[in-house]
């Protein structure tokens, strides 16, 4: 029994830790009976705050050996994975079924987290990095991303996606890329029972579909699902069939697709519920109150109006989640009692040094991120996503201090910042 025990120590130590948290509790309980210091009579159960305590602790380790086994199941860095599948979910978007090209099992993740790909594009000088969300719960065989052909807004000044064009236009069957592990704080906890209301518009489907897919397959929680999708039409609606048989299937899912400029030949009440876009107005019809968790994701200017509305709504901010994505998000102003730094500089400006490359620059105010001061000044950060997630443009700072644009999904480390995000609100000198 000891060999056993010392062999599962050595091959499964988040187990072994598990089982040795079990055991010590329940020799505290008969300790307890023992000893006489609650008294238990002979043949009772225990008190129902002794039970209630113990199975407080028993989820708490139970929670605690599968966060060590998730961690313990992922990867650091890059690890190659293959392209299984190749399938048209509409106009202009893939998904992407990817199979890992090492055929061990795959870790999980929370339904809402992104992967991290390295493309090496032909033309481009350094690997560009992309981030795109996770479309289906987590199977230990391979993962599935959806991405969308992305055209720039007119008049914003940002360029047409490079990385969803390469997706679209080049990646195929049995290519192999390089993948970084499921990461994230956009994401739907399936411990909890509380209902929820997704919202989505256009490819911000994508982290929805995961976590209408991760509640339809829990088996022990029932909770109260809203799904709220905007498209322009049948053409650009993606997961057509999976959201129809959603509101079939399954009693405790609502959807309700919003077609901005439907097609002559669509039937509403068929292929949509709505014509028009996803507002809170609408919700505020269907929905009995807004005791919700709200998950949303979407365009910018999507998201910053539904996140506001939600707000004059009365919703709290805890209560709303949301996820940006590429260089034209805008992410929601934080409210203006708890927004801190400057918000505009002093008289004379800031001074942003970045001492790598011997450049200064003076900072006049403005929504400008650091990487766009750093780009003007030709100094180079690198630089993925855009939008606070890939972590690629993690910048120490030297000296000074910045504040964010918005939330982010990287986790930054002290005396650094992502620089695609934040701006200054002391003078800085950045080690770039």
């Amino acid at each position: 029994m000891l060999a056993n025990l010392l062999k599962l120590f050595i091959e499964h130590p988040a187990r072994a830790a598990g089982l040795l948290i079990l055991l010590a509790l329940v020799l505290e309980v008969v300790f307890l009976a023992a000893s006489g210091v609650r008294r238990l009579l002979a043949g009772r159960r225990l008190s129902s705050l002794q039970a209630a305590r113990l199975q407080m602790e028993i989820e708490r380790a139970r929670l605690e050996i599968k966060s060590a086994e998730e961690a313990k199941s992922a990867w650091n860095g890059i690890r190659k994975f293959s392209v299984d599948r190749k399938v048209q979910e509409c106009d202009d978007t893939y998904s992407f079924y990817l199979k890992p090209h090492d055929g061990k099992p795959l870790p999980p993740f929370k339904p809402g987290q992104y992967l991290t790909f390295q493309l090496s594009i032909p033309g481009l000088g350094r690997p560009l990095v992309r981030c795109y969300s996770l479309s289906a719960s987590a199977d230990t065989s391979h993962y599935r991303v959806t991405v969308k052909r992305c055209l720039a807004p007119a008049g914003s000044g940002h360029p047409h996606g490079i990385g969803s064009a390469h997706f679209c236009d080049q990646v195929k069957v049995g290519d192999i890329l390089d993948v970084k592990a499921p990461n994230g704080h956009f994401h739907l906890e399936l411990e909890r029972d509380r209902p929820v209301v997704l919202v989505s518009g256009g490819v911000g489907a994508t982290p929805m579909i995961a976590m209408a897919d991760a509640l339809r397959k829990e088996g022990s929680l029932k909770r109260e699902v809203w799904f709220f999708h905007g498209a322009r039409n049948g053409r650009d609606h993606m997961f057509q069939s999976f959201m129809r048989s959603l509101d079939l299937e399954d009693k405790n899912f609502h959807v309700h697709v919003c077609y901005s400029k439907p097609l002559p030949t669509e039937r509403k009440g068929i292929d949509y519920q709505h014509e028009g876009r996803v507002t809170v107005d609408l919700m505020k019809e269907l929905l009995p109150s807004n005791n919700y968790g709200f998950f949303v994701c979407g365009p910018g200017p999507f998201m910053e109006s539904i996140t506001q509305d939600l707000r004059n709504w009365g919703v709290p901010d805890e209560w709303v989640h949301f996820e940006a994505f590429g260089p034209a998000s805008v992410k929601r102003a934080a409210k203006p009692e708890a927004k801190v730094g400057v918000t505009f500089p002093p008289m004379g400006g800031l001074e942003i040094t970045f001492a790598k490359s011997g450049r200064k620059i003076t900072w006049q105010g403005g929504g400008r991120s650091l990487l766009e001061m750093a780009e003007e000044a030709r100094v180079k950060i690198d630089a993925g996503c855009r939008a606070g997630n890939c972590g690629s443009c993690l910048v120490a700072l030297k000296s000074g201090s910045i504040e964010y644009l918005g939330t982010h999904g990287a986790d930054v480390e002290e005396g650094s910042c992502l620089a695609c995000i934040c701006r200054p609100a002391t003078a800085l000198v950045v080690d770039a």
